[in-house]
């Protein structure tokens, strides 16, 4: 048995030492908003925050993780799903297409905001390494900056 501290939730789960996160999260504790997109870490439709940093939760072993790091998935970055200020700014800006991504790049920007609570355009280009094959790009820089305060 491994456990897993899962949005404050601490989670007993019965797992191969290999299994991805993802996989644990989406099957067993039956958190889905984290998506399976490329299964190599680099697209970051996956994307998860363990102890505030953002990771690839698809390329992370649950071996890899200690008891006492907290895992926080889309589902816990808020209490309603709708309240956190970058919720707010894509439901505001309309930013997904197919939304697939979406989940995966808020979780991004999260992280990035927490680092740096007002980036730049340069910050936001550099840092929000998610692929979004529907090219929403622009609306997610503009959603950051709308949730920060640093529109212009």
């Amino acid at each position: 048995m491994i456990r897993l501290n899962v949005n404050g939730v601490v989670h007993q789960v019965d797992a191969e030492p290999d299994t991805p996160l993802l996989w644990v999260i989406r099957e067993q504790i039956g958190l889905t908003g984290s998506k399976f997109g490329c299964g190599v870490g680099q697209c970051g439709a996956c994307s998860v925050h363990v102890d505030g940093e953002v990771m690839r939760s698809c390329q992370m072993a649950v071996s890899d993780l200690k008891p006492e790091q907290k895992i926080v998935t889309i589902e816990g970055l808020s209490p309603d799903g709708l309240s956190h200020p970058l919720q707010k700014a894509w439901v505001a800006l309309d930013v997904p297409q197919c939304g697939y991504c979406q989940s995966g790049q808020i979780m991004a920007a999260a992280a990035l905001v927490a680092r740096t609570p007002k980036p730049t355009d340069d910050q936001i280009v550099t840092e929000m390494s998610n692929i979004c094959r529907c090219g929403t790009y622009n609306r997610i820089k503009a959603a950051i900056k709308q949730a920060t305060g640093a529109a212009g």
